[in-house]
């Protein structure tokens, strides 16, 4: 049985799959121990985005060769840092206001420099091929406009592409307009050098091109890309053409030797805060930013997440193993009052109160 866990991007909504991953990681505590982690038992862990830290998080090994964070640690994380990364203008200062307005237009929302300093101080020089299992982070390169999927294996064969896990992170999370770029070069040690021009890795999944499955059974679907997608096509091409590797005992996309765990970071699909009348009258600038939000960027993330789901489920079913994929999604959490890029802390220790673990994993595995 091969084991699989994506996790979607989000930003500050990285606390929701947190928790989820804490309650699920003290449930398997108390069947193995309080050593056990979540390492332990997937072999893939897949994010993108804020998903991106949230598999740094658990799989970047500390000094004993343990996970740097238990499961636990995730929420406390987001809380202590996200309004740094994020800051906040005073809302009381006009000059900080049109100063802020004025930089969206010209330049990201936020200049990156406390993430940069936090991920180098937390992951020092730790590589990719160091993580205590096989991992996967998409990126997009501006520069050869195609994406650029992290993974162990892939860093474990070629050195080049073995880069820092802090590059990695701050690449993945790069949302357009609001992170800057990262730009970072590799080396094999023999001279030899690869440049790196990346952004948020929601571009990649958002792309309906550029994976499709390379089994012949999947060829009949039209496969849209997603986090999800990205792990399981990423694993099936190994699995087909490398049998020597640690898929050997895998057949391609036998869902049945199949298990994966795909968790959403919220979605507000009862708030209609969008509508064709007003979206009818918008030009460039209100299709980028609209009161806060960022229509275009919402729109293409929720649309891609919602159409890979449905594949995936399809895909499953086909192969009789519908209960081996489990997709996980909050509906209309806390969008009432929540817009991006305007957190306060009362809004964000909030929201790990606010989600019933338990009841949330029941109405899954009863569905």
């Amino acid at each position: 049985m091969f084991t699989v866990l994506s996790i979607d991007g989000g930003g500050i909504r990285g606390i929701i799959p947190g928790t989820l991953l804490a309650f699920t990681e003290s449930k398997l505590q108390e069947l193995d121990g309080p050593d056990a982690r979540l390492v332990d038992y997937f072999d893939v862990i897949a994010g993108t985005s804020t998903g991106g830290l949230v598999t740094t998080m658990l799989t970047a090994p500390n000094k004993d060769s343990r996970p740097l964070y238990a499961a636990k640690d995730i929420t406390s994380f987001y809380l202590e840092h996200s309004p740094k990364i994020f800051p906040q203008q005073s809302r009381n200062n006009c000059l900080a206001s049109i100063a802020s307005l004025f930089g969206v237009v010209t330049g990201p929302k936020y200049d990156g420099k406390y993430l940069r300093s936090l991920t180098n101080r937390l992951l020092g020089d730790l590589t990719l091929k160091e993580t205590l299992t096989n991992v996967l982070i998409p990126s997009f390169d501006i520069k050869l406009l195609q994406p650029v999927i992290f993974s162990t294996k892939d860093a474990n064969e070629n050195a080049l592409r073995n880069a820092r896990l802090s590059d990695i992170c701050i690449a993945t999370s790069a949302a357009p307009t609001f992170l800057p770029a990262h730009y970072f070069t590799t080396t094999d040690g023999n001279g030899k050098t690869r440049t790196f021009d990346l952004i948020d890795g929601g571009v990649a999944a958002n792309n309906p091109f550029s994976f499709i499955q390379t089994s012949s059974q999947l060829s009949l679907l039209p496969i849209i890309l997603s986090k999800t997608m990205l792990a399981i096509s990423h694993i099936s091409r190994n699995i087909a053409i490398n049998k020597n590797s640690e898929f050997r005992d895998v057949e391609p996309m036998n869902g049945k030797n199949l298990l994966v765990l795909s968790l959403g970071t919220g979605t507000p699909k009862q708030e209609e805060k969008y509508n064709a009348a007003n979206a009818s009258k918008w030009g460039l600038i209100k299709w980028m930013f609209n009161n806060g939000r960022t229509p275009l960027i919402d729109i293409y993330g929720d649309a891609s997440s919602d159409v890979v789901d449905f594949h995936i489920s399809t895909l499953f079913q086909s192969f009789n193993s519908k209960k081996n994929y489990l997709r996980i999604q909050v509906v209309n959490f806390l969008f009432y009052f929540y817009k991006f890029g305007m957190y306060t802390r009362r809004i964000i220790f909030s929201i790990p109160n606010a989600i019933d673990v338990s009841d949330t994993f029941r109405g899954c595995l009863a569905s």
